[in-house]
């Protein structure tokens, strides 16, 4: 079988890791339910920034934010290692822009993720992630992006969200832990 997957806030804590960058790099202690209860993938608003300030502050955060210490999401490795060793080829498809891909690949096999370079694709928009998962013909595909999933509603690949706090008006199978993920197989 093939799996594709989007890697931030699907396979890592990406916004939740770079909401306590914020809280660091601005001086505030936002609480943590704050960020859970944001209804978009934005994280600025409760650190009163606005649209353009939040898109800056993205911005020159990334390095710090895509490379430091954030955490997989619990059993996201040894989910995907799991499904490696039973010989499923593995896709990653993440709209991370150009100039951190090479780094990004080696980051996700430090954190133990099984990483094959002919399967690992960056620096698109999410049109052009669409094109490419459509182009690979996965059976499985998770993300954790209406913009992407709905795109791909009507295609024969099995869909599944990574749940959020911003996608739960969407109606796919949702995976909330990757210890989930087998039993949900075994189901399909």
């Amino acid at each position: 079988m093939k799996f594709g997957f989007d890697i931030d806030d699907t396979l890592i804590n990406l916004r939740e890791h770079a909401f306590t960058i914020y809280n660091k790099r601005l001086n505030k202690s936002v609480p943590i339910e704050d960020f859970h209860a944001l209804k978009r993938v934005e994280i600025h608003e409760p650190f009163g920034l606005t649209d353009e300030q939040g898109s800056s502050m993205w911005k020159s955060s990334l390095e710090e934010i895509y490379f430091t210490n954030c955490p997989p999401f619990p059993n996201a490795v040894e989910t995907l290692q799991e499904l490696d060793k039973k010989g499923h080829e593995i896709y990653y498809i993440t709209a991370r822009p150009k100039e951190h891909g090479e780094k990004t690949k080696v980051w996700m096999r430090e954190q133990g993720f099984p990483v094959r370079d002919d399967r690992f694709y960056y620096g698109m928009q999410d049109h052009e992630k669409v094109e490419i998962i459509k182009e690979l013909q996965l059976d499985y595909y998770f993300d954790d992006k209406a913009e992407v999933l709905d795109t791909l509603s009507d295609e024969s690949l099995k869909i599944f969200v990574r749940d959020q706090s911003y996608n739960r008006h969407l109606h796919y199978s949702r995976i909330l832990d990757w210890t989930e993920l087998m039993g949900a197989l075994k189901k399909d």
